[in-house]
């Protein structure tokens, strides 16, 4: 089948993701949507759908919510490097890295790799001065005339280890933060602060226009947690817990994306007055769509748990089927879930299947 069926609806987006925010009944399971991008383009291709109508084509599919972005405006901080893309937000270099299905940019070349504490501690990022704020309330006003409901932030807002790795290489970012090496928590710090500043002011801007704030922090391989209990609480938690803070100052649940077996830090979540968790993979330790909804149930919301590495991306449209189906009717119990894959939805994924995917989605009623 190559198109969307969707049933009949009651609720606009924005109704629908307030309802799953407080687990309240929804006329449809509410949507997300991550994707590489050649695997859009590829299922663009299939529904006859021009992949650079990005917001037309989330509109088809069903998905509910949506995010502004940040224009930089600044005066350049980070030098140009040849045959690779450098981040204007906070300098981070990739490469492209091609595969049989096609490509994606990778994180390399750290630029604090193995450099001398007064560099990191002076690493410059841009002030908040240096965005474009009208953009953003333009961005902002046309998702709303679109329908979506609106997220504040994203998984790259708040988190820690990630960027910090993404700039001194994640075995650097692990033993500096683990220490509590002060030039490394210094350049963290400016680096959060300039993000709180930056959503204050948008929060403001758009006040009563979001719906949900979104933060990231990846805290577990697929087996094990990457940090202690005591390091979360020590380094990371009064860090997060300060975002929140801001979310909650305008009403505002918060959602966090957290890669790998990441349970362990849930109810400490909880505690800190977090709403949801995102990205979900069903195959990492203690992270099942059971174990989720056994433990966290009606306390949390959820993002994901289709996962990218399963029947998704290796299966036939019929697995694709059951294993969403499955999923659907156990994150679905305690309501508060939003159907999502766990990341972006890879090169190699038959675009066959991410339609199932989604055509199971609209189908299930609880």
């Amino acid at each position: 089948m190559s198109k969307i069926i969707r049933g009949k609806e009651t609720l606009t987006s924005k109704e629908r993701i307030q309802r799953t925010f407080a687990f309240e009944p929804v006329d449809r399971v509410a949507m997300g949507y991550d994707t590489n991008p050649i695997a859009h383009e590829n299922l663009c291709k299939v529904l006859n759908m021009d992949p650079k109508e990005k917001f037309a084509f989330l509109r088809y599919i069903g998905v509910d919510h949506a995010g502004a972005w940040f224009k930089y405006i600044g005066e350049k901080i980070y030098p140009d490097i040849p045959d690779r893309n450098r981040s204007s937000e906070h300098g981070a270099v990739m490469k492209y890295v091609k595969n049989q299905y096609g490509g994606y940019w990778d994180y390399c070349d750290f630029p604090l790799l193995d450099v001398d504490d007064e560099v990191i501690y002076n690493y410059p990022f841009p002030n908040p001065d240096d965005f474009d704020y009208e953009f953003y309330k333009q961005r902002v006003d046309y998702l709303c005339d679109m329908g979506f409901a609106i997220s504040a932030g994203n998984a790259g807002v708040g988190d820690i280890m990630n960027t910090t790795g993404m700039l001194m290489g994640v075995e650097q970012a692990l033993i500096n933060i683990c220490i509590d090496h002060e030039a490394t928590l210094h350049m963290i710090d400016k680096r959060l602060n300039m993000q709180l500043k930056r959503l204050e002011r948008v929060l403001e801007l758009c006040k009563g226009k979001h719906d949900f704030m979104w933060l990231g922090e990846d805290l577990g391989s697929q087996h094990a947690p990457l940090i202690s209990m005591d390091l979360y609480r020590r380094v990371l938690k009064p860090r997060h817990q300060k975002f929140i803070d801001l979310a909650k100052a305008y009403d505002l649940p918060v959602i966090i994306h957290t890669c790998g077996s990441s349970s362990w830090v849930y109810e400490e979540f909880i505690e800190m007055g977090m709403n949801g968790v995102d990205t979900l993979q069903p195959e990492a330790a203690n992270m099942s769509p059971q174990y989720l909804a056994d433990h966290f149930g009606g306390r949390l919301v959820f993002r994901g748990c289709i996962s990218t590495a399963g029947p998704l991306a290796y299966g036939t449209v019929e697995e694709t089927k059951k294993v969403c189906q499955e999923t659907l009717e156990i994150m679905s119990k305690h309501g508060g879930y939003i159907f999502a894959p766990t990341h972006a939805i890879q090169d190699n994924t038959p675009p066959e299947n991410t339609i199932a995917m989604y055509n199971t989605a609209h189908a299930f009623r609880k």
